[in-house]
């Protein structure tokens, strides 16, 4: 079963709320709701109701599943309210919400705070006197104990006393895993300390206007994840961030329980080029500078920690996270970053040869890196002859490569996020003739077709398509129609899957963010949820039911409508197989290849467990195994292309820095594409080739091209 939504692309509010009458708690907190407010609900209501694409009515099971989510957005790791409370909002509330918030009425999400606010600040005060009090948490690693970690497993506390043995081994698990990452018992309980006093006072310092962003934001993420409303004051946030967007490190981040995860980088940013931070890496601490405190944030809220990690250009912010491609639960990371603007010319397009040989030819291929789909829209828009966008830039270079004779292109999208839809358009225009390269549907069902490519290809050699799990949006439109034409191989891994477009729209105080509209390929596929399925797959370390649009519970489905007419240009049907059963015989072979397929089993064993140990010494083992493991088959891998083994993990850990640390400068002063060391662009090469030595054995395998 997926878990509640417990993904937030939006700083979602974890305490809080308000009332139309005015409760003073004995810690003198005050919450209430406004006119205002209770307005702005119902204007919501109603947009929601008639101008999302969901054509999803707030009807009772609506209200039951709003109940769930606005439950489960304050207490996401189900930690504080016990299992009677949730029977008893259930009970009160799980039909009624629809009906009351229809009239504007936000009573009884006011009550289940009043609940939220005592149970929280109970066990938050009863966790800090543990922790400083001698006589306190005493814990005994040599004891067999677990706790669960699946989603499915989490359950509410029945009682009161169930609820302290649950915290107990909540502070254990924390203890155990600070130990295991170098620190002392005291240490460990410090960090603890300070991470519970500090969620203590931001609990008492919510307004009514967080609370009831969070209570409507239950609502909107239950039409999709992309749609939620933002309050004046997220509002002011949110422009002062995107006009601030190009500075920073360049990471899309969210939150998700406790913890604050990185979605994916912004191509030409700093964590990009940096190159160590990676998605589904989880922050747990912020320092500034080189020698600034590390500041522990689990438990913040996103925009909380946004606000320490941003900052001015030159300066240094210090992560420390939990990587998502360790399967070792106690693994922590320190990753320096120096702050500077995402610039557009650092977004652009790259070129590069491969040179590679199928035994009797040595084929010259051409590679076109395309890291965003830009558009300078203000140069466009002053009809600047000289603006920047992705088009111009790869028409540039495709002149370049055509002066150098290769016999095929790649253009690669991996963790290409998207950009301008103008420029999918126009890019796709560059490879085939004229005809209609993406289909637009609207929430009154209207569809468009005005996305085209007008213009003869410049370019008709074998073309391959690159993608990953991060190639998105615009990425996918690309992908999608040079798939549906037939007019090359799409080869990676299945990409992120976000079909829909989102547009801002004002409500009584505020502006709600809405999804309006969803793109369909010219094959009448829709790009939402599914994305682009590759015709041949490569391994990716990154779990898909992390990151992804269908890794969000209350994503828009896949769907299809009618087909438009299009061209067919290559017969990429009778090639195929031929090509996927070459493929497989190398893959088996190439030791990178083995290598990938050997990581990836690794982390999917790590995980499919269901408990964690508490016991430090099989906690110990547990990782010294995974070390060994890992090291085991990077030495195979090693010794199958001929090079000296490791003699240990430091070893491989200080030269994969060195190595690092060595691309990322190579890439800085480079404007050549660095195509050394990519085991998936040399074997989408080798793809290639069997694509043109298949294509050239007859005319009968080209259809109109």
């Amino acid at each position: 079963m997926r878990k509640t939504c417990r993904r937030f692309l939006i700083p979602l509010i974890t305490f809080g709320f308000l009332s139309l009458s005015t409760l003073s708690f004995s810690k003198d907190v005050e919450f209430h709701f406004t006119e205002e407010q209770s307005k702005t609900a119902v204007d919501i209501i109603d947009k929601l109701s008639t101008r999302h694409y969901r054509n999803q009515p707030f009807d009772d099971e609506l209200s039951e599943a709003m109940l769930d989510k606005y439950i489960s957005s304050l207490d996401p790791a189900k930690a504080f309210f016990l299992k009677t409370d949730i029977d008893k909002f259930h009970k009160k509330y799980a039909t009624k919400l629809d009906d009351t918030m229809l009239k504007g009425d936000l009573d009884p999400g006011y009550d289940i705070f009043v609940k939220y606010f005592h149970r929280a600040t109970d066990r938050l005060e009863w966790v800090i006197s543990q922790l400083e009090s001698p006589e306190g948490f005493n814990f005994d690693f040599t004891k067999q104990e677990s706790i669960p970690i699946s989603d499915d497993a989490q359950e509410w506390a029945k009682n009161e006393k169930e609820a302290d043995d649950k915290w107990r081994k909540r502070i254990k698990a924390s203890i155990l895993s600070l130990k295991l990452a170098d620190e002392s018992t005291e240490k460990a309980k410090e960090v603890l300390l300070r991470r519970y006093k500090n969620q203590l006072t931001r609990l008492e310092q919510q307004d009514s206007a967080d609370v009831f962003e969070a209570l409507i934001n239950a609502l909107t993420l239950l039409y999709d994840p992309h749609t939620s409303y933002l309050s004046p004051r997220t509002l002011e946030n949110f422009n002062i961030s995107m006009s601030l967007s190009l500075e920073g490190i360049g990471a899309v981040l969210q939150s998700e329980d406790e913890y604050t995860k990185v979605v994916r980088l912004i191509t030409g940013g700093p964590a990009a080029k940096q190159g160590e931070l990676k998605p589904a890496d989880k922050i747990i601490a912020v320092g500034q500078g080189d020698e600034g405190e590390m500041v522990d944030v689990v438990g913040w809220r996103l925009d909380e920690v946004v606000k320490l990690i941003r900052g001015g250009k030159n300066t240094i912010v210090r992560l420390k996270v939990m990587p998502s491609e360790s399967s070792d639960d106690g693994a922590r990371k320190v990753i320096r970053i120096s702050r500077d603007e995402v610039k557009l010319e650092e977004q652009a397009a790259k070129k590069g040869i491969i040179e590679l040989s199928d035994g009797d030819k040595v084929f010259k291929l051409g590679v076109i890196n395309v890291p965003a789909f830009y558009l300078d829209f203000d140069a466009y828009r002053r009809r600047d002859p000289n603006y920047k966008s992705t088009t111009k830039d790869v028409y540039k270079l495709l002149k370049e490569l055509e002066q150098e004779q290769v016999d095929g292109l790649i253009i690669d999208l991996r963790n290409n996020g998207g950009g301008s839809l103008q420029e999918a358009t126009t890019l796709t225009d560059l490879f085939i003739d004229q005809g209609p390269v993406v289909q637009i549907r609207q929430t009154s069902q209207t569809i468009s077709r005005n996305y085209r490519s007008r213009h003869k290809a410049v370019y008709r050699g074998p073309l391959l398509v690159l993608t990953n799990r991060l190639s998105a949006s615009a990425s996918e439109i690309f992908a999608g129609a040079i798939q549906d034409y037939k007019r090359g191989l799409i080869v990676g891994s299945q990409s992120f899957g976000k079909g829909t477009v989102q547009s801002l729209t004002p409500v009584y105080s505020g502006q709600l963010k809405i999804t309006e509209s969803k793109f369909y390929r010219v094959s009448g596929d829709s790009t939402q949820h599914r994305g682009v399925i590759p015709d041949v797959s490569f391994p990716f370390l990154v779990d898909s039911k992390e990151v992804g649009e269908s890794s969000y519970d209350t994503a828009l489905p896949w769907d299809q409508i009618h087909p438009v007419p299009h061209e067919a240009y290559y017969n990429i049907d009778a090639i195929i197989g031929e090509i996927t059963r070459k493929h497989d015989i190398r893959k088996l072979q190439d030791p990178d290849f083995v290598y990938l397929n050997k990581q990836v089993k690794n982390l999917e064993e790590s995980r499919s467990r269901q408990e964690l140990s508490l016991n430090e010494q099989e906690r110990i083992k547990e990782q010294e195994d995974m070390k060994a493991r890992s090291l085991a088959i990077e030495n195979e891998r090693r010794t199958a292309k001929g090079l000296e083994p490791y003699a240990s993990s430091k070893e491989w850990e200080k030269e994969r820095d060195a190595k690092t640390a060595e691309r990322i400068e190579q890439e800085t002063s480079s404007k050549q594409l660095n195509t050394d060391d990519d085991a998936l662009l040399s074997e989408a090469g080798y793809i290639l080739i069997d694509m043109i030595n298949l294509l050239n054995k007859g005319p009968e395998q080209v259809a109109n091209f």
